[in-house]
Order: structure tokens, then C-alpha cells, then sequence
């Protein structure tokens, strides 16, 4: 059973995240006919000038409906504010109403979630040039909050995808980096743990389809990619625990990758993304070593 105590601050971590007013874009463009499949722009504020880091933001939120890229925006704002170009990327998500069987918005599509990231990762060049004239894309570091985390792994791994996926690059990406907050980033270790309610299995289509999908989705099993990686994890996150992350990190020490990981006591899930917590410069940190 979970500590009372560690559920109320958690909510506090949260409030305090989801507090911040929205922070509009610059610019949006398209890469897709539908409408989640926008990007959203944010131009470098303060003394910086082109050319500059383009960070690619892939929100969390379980892959589920309801969660869409607008609360990540204050943290896109804070990146902006730093001197960086931001791409705050939307995907199409579950379900926004129960499912048979289903307790509540079910995670995800498949294989649409999957399309959607790596359509948007492939247009975001051409997109960010017209978008952002000061960004420069050969300095692209792509970060992403707990299932945002997943999917910026997943975007920096497609070259080592299944021969036959459709997703599959011939190539690494060219990526300065990947910075993933609280990734899900080991399916089997985040079913076990029950993180967001089974949240990665149902991404995948079901349990029925969860072993056969994990090797073309199941970022622990896509390596080593080759790119610099970092993960930066909350001690006390009771969303996706620490454990999650652990895993992953091990998973590329046996593939004979060095995977950094950054571990900060006293913090939870959300601060990683709330401007206002010392674990947001903690962060910015991370994604300023690897794009500058």
C-alpha cells in the first residue's frame, strides 16, 4: 500500500506542476492531416540568438486522452525563456472514454501513437526551419516527461527497431541527445509495478498483444541506440518509481551502454516539469550539457 503521506505530496507535486497558466506558442504547424498531429513552437527568449538548440517535447500523461500537450507548455515556456527553441510535439492518444472492461481512458493506439512520433520526428527539420529561423536543428536534443520519456526513447532507438517495422530509420537520427524525466521506460518492470494502471499494455493493444509488440515499442529492448542518454528520476516518484528507471539503465549497461541517471532525493513526479521546483533547473541542466 502506498504511504498516505507520499500520496499528499504527490498531489502537492502536482498541483503546483498544473498551476502555471498555459503558455502560448509562437507559431503551430502541421505534419499530419489530423488534428492531434501539430507541433507547437516556441522561439528563444532573452540575450540568445540563432543559432540555437531545438529541444523536441513529448509530453506525458499515460498515452491517454485526456492528458494532451497543454500542461507541458509552462515547462516549453521555461525552456524558451533559457535560451533554447522548443517543438512541443501532439500525438493522437487513447481513447478519451472507457473501454469494455477498462476502468477508465484506455492508453494509447496502436499503431497510431507510434506513427504519430515518428512522422512528426522526421518532419520536424523542415517544419523547425521554416518555424524557428535562430533554431538549429543539427543540435536537436528530444526530452519527454514519463510517457514522454518513453517516447523520446522510442524516437532515439527507431534504427534498431525489428527489421520490417514501419517505423524503422536506416540510420541513427541526428540527435545531439535524449533527456527522459521519469521515463516508462521498461514495460515488463512497469506492468509489474502496475504504473498507470497498466497503462503500457494497453498502448500495446492489450495483454493479449503485449509480448508480441514489447520488442518494437519497449524502449529497454531497443538497444544500445548509439545516442547520448540521460535520465533524470524523482527518489520519491510514486507514479513511475524509481525502479522503472533502474532497470532501463541496467538494460543498456548489458548492451555495453553507458546511460546517465540522475537520481534527486525529496522529489516526485511532477516538479521535473513544473518551472517552479528546484528540480526543473536540474533538468535544464541536463538538456544544456548535451545541446550546446
Amino acid at each position: 500500500m502506498t504511504d498516505p503521506a507520499a500520496v499528499e505530496r504527490d498531489a502537492a507535486e502536482a498541483a503546483s506542476a498544473f498551476a502555471h497558466p498555459p503558455v502560448a506558442p509562437d507559431t503551430t504547424a502541421a505534419y499530419g492531416d489530423h488534428p492531434d498531429q501539430v507541433v507547437d513552437f516556441y522561439a528563444p527568449r532573452g540575450a540568445a540568438r540563432g543559432p540555437v538548440p531545438l529541444v523536441v517535447l513529448l509530453h506525458g500523461g499515460a498515452w491517454r486522452a485526456p492528458y494532451d500537450r497543454q500542461h507541458i507548455t509552462p515547462f516549453a515556456g521555461f525552456l524558451a525563456r533559457r535560451g533554447l527553441a522548443v517543438a512541443n510535439v501532439e500525438y493522437r492518444r487513447g481513447s478519451p472514454v472507457p473501454h469494455q472492461n477498462a476502468d477508465g481512458p484506455v492508453a494509447g493506439r496502436w499503431p497510431e501513437t507510434f506513427d504519430d512520433v515518428a512522422a512528426a520526428l522526421d518532419a520536424l527539420p523542415d517544419l523547425a526551419a521554416a518555424a524557428l529561423p535562430d533554431a538549429d536543428v543539427r543540435r536537436t536534443v528530444v526530452t519527454g516527461h514519463s510517457a514522454g520519456g518513453h517516447l523520446a526513447l522510442w524516437a532515439a532507438a527507431r534504427h534498431v527497431l525489428p527489421p520490417g517495422s514501419p517505423w524503422r530509420l536506416p540510420s541513427a537520427p541526428l540527435l545531439r541527445g535524449v533527456v527522459a524525466l521519469a521515463p516508462i521506460a521498461d514495460f515488463a518492470v512497469a506492468q509489474e509495478l502496475g504504473v498507470c494502471g497498466g497503462a503500457s499494455a494497453q498502448l500495446l493493444g492489450g495483454p493479449a498483444y503485449f509480448a508480441e509488440r514489447m520488442p518494437y515499442a519497449d524502449p529497454s529492448a531497443l538497444l544500445p541506440t548509439g545516442i547520448a542518454t540521460a535520465v533524470v528520476q524523482g527518489r520519491d516518484d510514486i507514479v513511475v518509481p524509481e525502479r522503472v528507471a533502474e532497470s532501463y539503465v541496467a538494460a543498456a549497461a548489458r548492451a555495453g551502454e553507458l546511460v546517465g541517471l540522475t537520481l534527486l532525493d525529496g522529489v516526485g513526479h511532477f516538479p521535473l516539469i513544473d518551472p517552479a521546483a528546484d528540480a526543473c533547473a536540474v533538468v535544464l541542466e541536463e538538456i544544456s550539457q548535451l545541446a550546446w
